[in-house]
């Protein structure tokens, strides 16, 4: 008999054995310098999209700074911050399906310039209908969706 795929919610809560701080990788080096990265545990990375009240917003880059000061770490990993907010995003969608009003906001979690995250459930309509409907504008560029003026709505998460 196949094995069952985990929900994303199950995928959510198994923190494995996140987090963990380590050296940042030489391959990594380049771009983000030395030190050390916390790789966040996926619950992590949802608690804090939760907090982003309506009509707010927060990026990805805040997210990786707030984990890594929690965590006592230079940054907060870029690839697997990333995935766990992905996964936070489907989890919350998977959870609306079932008729849970009260989900994690995803929407309002931005990647940098505003630019929203195609890997969202709903793609870029979806997130469109959701944040024009807390306030916000939309503007298109290219193949590109972004809210304008976004640094005027990001709200710490302390």
């Amino acid at each position: 008999m196949p094995k069952k795929k985990p929900s994303w919610q199950e995928k959510l809560e198994n923190s494995r054995d996140f987090p963990k701080v380590e050296p940042i990788p030489d391959r990594m080096v380049k771009n983000w310098g030395t030190g050390t990265l916390v790789i966040p545990a996926p619950i992590e990375v949802a608690q804090l999209m939760r907090k982003v009240p309506y009509g707010k917003l927060t990026t990805m880059t805040d997210i990786r700074s707030k984990l890594a000061k929690k965590h006592e770490a230079t940054i907060g990993c870029p690839l697997t911050t990333g995935i766990f907010a992905s996964i936070a995003a489907h989890a919350a969608d998977e959870q609306r399906q079932k008729g849970k009003a009260d989900v994690t906001p995803y929407w309002r979690t931005l990647k940098t310039d505003g630019l929203f995250n195609e890997k969202y459930p709903g793609g870029f309509d979806l997130q469109k209908l959701l944040l024009e409907s807390e306030g916000h504008t939309v503007i298109q560029k290219g193949k590109k969706f972004y809210v304008k003026d976004y640094l005027k709505a990001v709200v710490s998460l302390d």
